[in-house]
């Protein structure tokens, strides 16, 4: 059971719950979904503090657009930062939530140590998301794609008995996409997890697809961990990346090969050996 408490910011009940001792690792997106991905592991070796950002907490009033912009996000971050007298230390952002973390390491450099960016593409444009999509047309195996047929096919039934949670339907629905199990069922990873589609979409559809993430790491000299799934369509090809090569001496770039979307999940040998080791040499 994870001990939950708040930060209020312009009204917004943003909790968070630590788990671990050691170095701080602050891990943005829902507090609830994002302890469930990460091994018991790890919290030998960190502290990590896992923060709801506004698109996974209720709305405190009727919202405008201006209470959800990436900017308020980071603002958000600080927020937590100064709350939790947090001064030299690594921020996580996973998917999305890699654009958030970028943005609050570009802003904020003097406290952030170190950039853990997991599965995200380097931007969310439409034109990316469509080349992901090609790229599971022309390489998913036949019974990736039939499994994904299969399962999309109740999706617009769950949107319409559920229309607020459509991000999280979305995201289960995606199995075959996210998964190297493509036959694995996340349902009970969002339990309970709150869904603000207003914000998700804004953030998702507009603030992540304006911005490109192999642009800002150019102009970023803190040591950052670029951890991808070789089996991640979500966000696929890997080869996105390709640019952030051995020029680049400030990233360790690492494609796990039998993982989707969640490799702490889904290889967390794995994955928490690289992570360790990188910590300790970088």
């Amino acid at each position: 059971m994870n001990n939950y408490q708040s930060i209020i910011s312009e009204g917004f009940d943003l909790k968070y719950c630590v788990k671990g001792q050691g170095q701080p690792i602050l891990v943005i997106g829902s507090s609830v979904y994002y302890p469930r991905l990460f091994s018991e592991n790890l919290y030998k070796h960190f502290q990590f503090i896992y923060l709801d950002h506004r698109g996974f907490v209720k709305p405190p009033r009727s919202l405008k657009q201006e209470d959800y912009t990436l900017d308020k996000i980071v603002e958000d971050i600080e927020t937590a930062r100064q709350l939790l007298q947090l001064k030299d230390f690594i921020i996580l952002g996973h998917s999305g939530h890699a654009f958030m973390a970028m943005e609050y390491a570009k802003k904020y450099p003097q406290y952030v140590q170190k950039v853990i960016l997991l599965n995200s593409a380097p931007t969310n444009s439409q034109d990316r998301q469509n080349q992901s999509f090609s790229f599971f047309t022309e390489t998913a195996s036949a019974e990736r794609k039939k499994q994904f047929e299969h399962d999309i096919a109740f999706l617009e039934n769950d949107i319409h008995n559920d229309p607020e949670r459509r991000f999280v339907h979305m995201c289960i629905r995606m199995g075959a996409h996210s998964f190297y199990d493509y036959t694995f069922n996340a349902a009970s990873m969002w339990d309970g997890v709150y869904t603000n589609m207003e914000v998700i979409d804004y953030l998702w559809g507009i603030a992540f697809a304006e911005r490109n993430l192999i642009q800002s790491m150019a102009h970023f000299d803190k040591p950052i961990f670029l951890g991808l799934g070789r089996y991640d369509y979500l966000v696929a090809p890997v080869s996105l990346w390709d640019s952030i090569d051995y020029s680049y001496e400030n990233v360790k770039k690492v494609i796990f090969e039998k993982s989707g979307h969640n490799p702490m999940f889904e290889e967390p040998d794995t994955f928490d050996r690289e992570l360790i080791d990188w910590m300790n040499e970088s």
